[in-house]
């Protein structure tokens, strides 16, 4: 699949800890690098960085989704940010987010017209409450609705677009368009990734949820950003500059190269790479 060698610092990856730089050359030593950092961060300690920590505060499984749809759609900026305005959701949605959206009145659900989020708005987070009651109330719930779009094509790029006609479907302001990703658009739809990762992969860590089995983790594709973008590029296993959703379609087919079954684990480890670690000395 990949021709071209690579020449990877593990020294400055604190990969090994010899004093000599020690070069990774070939994806095999990749393959190694990547595990080691799956390991490192897919475990109960990420969960305090990350914005999934706010749909772990629930049990139910509704409360689980809706939090984490929220959460994610928010999640670009200073991850402190994200995660306070989160929380600061959460309160406002009472602590009990599905019983706020299927429950309270109009005149209850204007609370939120306070909320901002950089451009996120508060009548943008109206429109997202009435969106997701109609979803709940007429589509069977979120993990309905994406699961009729995977079933398709069997496919995530299917389950994305299906996704955004129902969400978008209610009269409203244009400029909420612009939180929910378009596929169609070539957009890498990163926080929808994200969300689809929280709510399908499963493994023993307890950082994923895996709430929903019709999706299997294989289908799943990266939740490509800056981080994980930088670093895939200087690993060599991403050549696509802009991160868009060609890229996202490169980056996770090689990653299934890697790991059929779980190819978005890597997420942790290229992620982790970039907000954790000095990715300017992974060399090439």
């Amino acid at each position: 699949m990949h021709s071209k060698k690579q020449t990877i610092c593990t020294s400055c990856l604190a990969f090994e800890k010899e004093q000599n730089c020690t070069m990774i050359t070939d994806y095999t030593e990749i393959t190694a690098l990547l595990n080691d950092r799956v390991k490192r961060y897919n475990n109960p300690d990420f969960i305090q960085t990350d914005p999934i920590q706010i749909p772990h505060r629930f049990c139910k499984k509704e409360d689980i989704e809706i939090a984490g749809f929220l959460a994610a759609t928010i999640a670009w900026g200073q991850r402190k940010s994200i995660i306070k305005n989160a929380n600061q959701l959460m309160d406002l949605l009472d602590n009990s987010p599905y019983e706020f959206i299927t429950q309270s009145s109009e005149r209850e659900k204007e609370i939120v017209s306070s909320f901002v989020h950089r451009t996120f708005n508060g009548n943008d987070c109206m429109f997202f409450l009435a969106s997701l009651q109609n979803i709940y109330r007429h589509h069977g719930g979120l993990e309905q609705v994406f699961n009729q779009g995977y079933l398709t094509d069997r496919s995530i790029y299917g389950a994305l677009k299906h996704f955004r006609t129902i969400f978008l479907e209610l009269p409203h302001n244009k400029h909420a368009n612009k939180h929910l990703s378009d596929v169609t658009a070539n957009s890498s739809a990163k926080r929808l990734n994200m969300f689809l990762r929280w709510m399908v992969r499963t493994d023993d860590m307890g950082v994923d949820f895996g709430l929903w089995k019709t999706i299997p983790p294989s289908a799943l594709m990266l939740p490509l950003d800056v981080h994980t973008g930088d670093v895939a590029r200087a690993l060599g296993i991403l050549s696509r500059k802009q991160n868009d959703w060609k890229a996202v379609e490169e980056i996770t087919a090689v990653l299934r190269g890697y790991d059929t079954a779980d190819p978005i684990k890597y997420d942790f480890a290229l992620f982790g790479i970039g907000a954790f670690e000095n990715k300017k000395e992974i060399l090439i």
